[in-house]
């Protein structure tokens, strides 16, 4: 399955990444006052849970159930369009195999931008969490169903001690029942199966209900059309993350018009 390859290969790349780069040296280094003086955290709980329905829209190279976006790949414009089109906040996928991505795009965007930035990635270890803020990210995508409780648990604890706000994706009832037993604040529903990549936007649909009210709400993946985004806002997501239908298309502020993204629905 495509999931087992990419946990296989991330868990070889966190290894590489410690040899080269220990976690006690990484620690020292944003623990330091140079650091942290040019450190601008960013909330993106807060740009999310402003009424109406919140964008955040992805930047990606290319994933595996479709391939190559874009024949030219500008992260750093594509970031810029995103902000222009009044996106809340920018999702950046950092899995340089499978996606196309680079953690020194997390800087970058930030660096470019005024938007909050989301480290997407398949975060397994500690590691990651403590990389994700030396890049600059303002949050990360902890997926429900690759961690444990107590390792969801303690990876939201070193969130915190981050001040990183922390969106935990599940795609079915289990997922649910293991986040619900955090103090996560922030539920990202998953529409694409991540072992079939098989994508069904009445997931959110199914799930939602079981989530309490003071949780906030993204839905992902296999959003397209203006009529999703109503379909969405009328189940009372908070925000939708959306990325492949703006890379494929040649004019992405036209297609966020075009989905009725230009005017969110409040």
């Amino acid at each position: 399955m495509m999931l087992n390859r990419i946990i296989a290969n991330k868990k070889r790349k966190i290894e590489e990444a410690k040899q080269n780069f220990p976690l006690k040296e990484m620690l020292k280094k944003i623990d330091s006052p140079d650091f942290r003086e040019f450190y601008q955290k960013r909330d993106f709980k807060k740009a999310i849970e402003n009424p109406g329905l919140s964008l955040i829209a992805e930047v990606k190279q290319k994933s595996p159930s479709y391939g190559r976006f874009r024949e030219h790949f500008d992260y750093l414009e594509i970031a810029r369009i995103y902000q222009k089109a009044g996106a809340e906040a920018i999702s950046v996928l950092t899995d340089k195999e499978f996606f196309g991505g680079e953690l020194r795009h997390l800087s970058k965007i930030k660096e470019n931008t005024f938007l909050p930035v989301l480290r997407k990635d398949f975060i397994i270890d500690e590691y990651q969490v403590c990389q994700s803020f030396l890049y600059k990210a303002d949050a990360v995508l902890l997926i429900a169903c690759l961690l444990t409780e107590k390792e969801l648990k303690n990876f939201l604890q070193l969130c915190g001690e981050l001040n990183l706000d922390a969106l935990v994706e599940v795609h079915n009832e289990g997922d649910i029942k293991k986040v619900l037993s955090t103090p996560s604040k922030i539920i990202g529903i998953n529409n694409r199966n991540l072992n079939s990549l098989e994508i069904d936007i009445k997931t959110t649909e199914n799930l939602i209900k079981l989530i309490p009210d003071d949780r906030l709400i993204v839905s992902e993946s296999g959003i397209s059309t203006r009529q999703d985004i109503k379909y969405l806002h009328d189940l009372g997501v908070d925000a939708v993350l959306i990325g492949e239908v703006f890379l494929k298309s040649a004019d992405i502020s036209e297609k966020t018009r075009e989905m009725g993204l230009d005017a969110r629905l409040d």
